[in-house]
C-alpha cells in the first residue's frame, strides 16, 4: 500500500505518521505540495501512484477567511476540486477532513449533529469547508470524509501557531489569570486518537462521510478547567460569555459532533476527551 500523505508536518499528519506503518507513506507538504497549484500536485501524485491520498491540509485562520473569503476558497474549495480531479484520474482513494464549523446556525441546537443532518455554517472559512466537502461526496466513488472538531496535537497547527491548550498555558504564565468563553462548545479531539481511527476506517472499504471526535462535549472554560487543573489548579479562570471578545468571524455556539456512523459499524474507537488531556500533556512534556 502506497498512502501519499498531504500536510505531514502539520498537527493530524505529524500523528498520522505515527500510525501509519512508515513503509506505506509518502510525505507531502507545503510550499512544494501547493493544492492551488492543480498541474504540479498532479506531477507529484501522478508520479508517486498512490493507493490513498490524505489530505490534512487546510485554511483554518477563521477571521481572516471572514475578511479574505478568496483565500479560503482558494485551498478548501478550488485545492479540493484540484486533488478531487486527480485522484479519479489515478482511480485511487481519497481520505479528506472537515470541520464541525459546517454546522452553527441552529441557534436552539442542544444534542450532537450527526452524519444526517445538513450543514449550514455561520462564517465563510464553514462555507469554504463545506464546498470542499461536496466536491468530495459529489465526484468521488472512493473516498472517507472525516469531520472532526476542536483539534489538539503536540505539533500545533501551523497556521495558528500552536492549539488551544498551548494558547492558555502561555497566557496563564504571562498573566496568572485566564478569561475563557462559557457559551460555545464543542468536542476537543487529540490528534493522536484521530489519527489512530483514520487509520481503522480506511482499512475497511466503507466509503462516505464519517464523524470522528472524542466523546462527550465541555464549553471552551469548562477545556480550559480540564486542563489548567494538571497545569496550575491554583490559577483563577473566569468564565465569560463570547459577546466579551469582539471576533471577525461569528463562532457557532453549539456544533458538537456525534459519531454516529463509526459506532453503527463498531469502529469507533474514540476515548472521552477528559481522559485524552492528560496523554498530551505527557507527551508534551508537562507531566511526568
Amino acid at each position: 500500500m502506497r498512502v501519499a500523505l498531504i500536510g505531514s508536518t502539520g498537527q493530524l499528519g505529524t500523528d498520522l505518521k505515527k500510525v501509519i506503518p512508515e513503509g506505506y507513506l509518502i510525505d507531502l507538504d507545503y510550499p512544494d505540495f501547493d493544492l492551488t497549484k492543480k498541474e504540479i500536485i498532479r506531477e507529484k501524485l501522478l508520479a508517486i501512484k498512490p493507493d490513498i491520498v490524505i489530505n490534512t491540509a487546510a485554511y483554518n485562520l477563521v477571521d481572516r477567511a471572514e475578511e479574505f473569503p478568496e483565500e479560503a476558497l482558494a485551498v478548501n474549495h478550488q485545492g479540493v476540486k484540484n486533488l478531487v480531479d486527480v485522484c479519479l484520474e489515478l482511480n485511487c482513494i481519497l481520505v479528506h477532513y472537515s470541520t464541525d464549523y459546517v454546522f452553527g446556525a441552529d441557534l436552539d441546537r442542544h444534542i450532537p449533529y450527526t452524519e444526517d443532518d445538513t450543514p449550514n455554517p455561520v462564517n465563510k472559512y464553514g462555507e469554504s469547508k463545506l464546498l470542499g466537502e461536496r466536491e468530495v461526496m459529489s465526484r468521488c466513488q472512493k473516498y472517507f470524509l472525516i469531520r472532526a472538531s476542536g483539534l489538539f496535537g503536540t505539533a500545533g497547527s501551523q497556521g495558528k501557531g500552536g492549539n488551544f491548550i498551548e494558547a492558555i498555558i502561555k497566557k496563564s504564565r504571562e498573566t496568572g489569570e485566564l478569561k475563557i468563553v462559557n457559551d460555545q462548545f464543542l468536542t476537543p479531539t487529540y490528534t493522536l486518537d484521530l489519527a489512530k481511527q483514520t487509520w481503522k476506517l480506511i482499512q475497511t472499504d466503507y466509503f462516505g462521510l464519517y464523524h470522528a471526535t472524542s466523546e462527550g462535549e465541555c464549553s471552551w472554560y469548562e477545556f480550559a478547567r480540564s486542563v489548567m487543573k494538571y497545569i496550575d489548579p491554583a490559577l483563577e479562570i473566569a468564565s465569560v460569555p463570547s459577546s466579551s471578545y469582539q471576533t471577525v468571524a461569528r463562532r457557532p455556539a453549539y456544533c458538537v459532533l456525534e459519531n454516529k456512523k463509526l459506532k453503527s459499524l463498531t469502529l469507533n474507537i474514540m476515548r472521552p476527551w477528559v481522559e485524552t488531556i492528560p496523554d498530551y500533556l505527557k507527551e508534551k512534556g508537562y507531566l511526568d
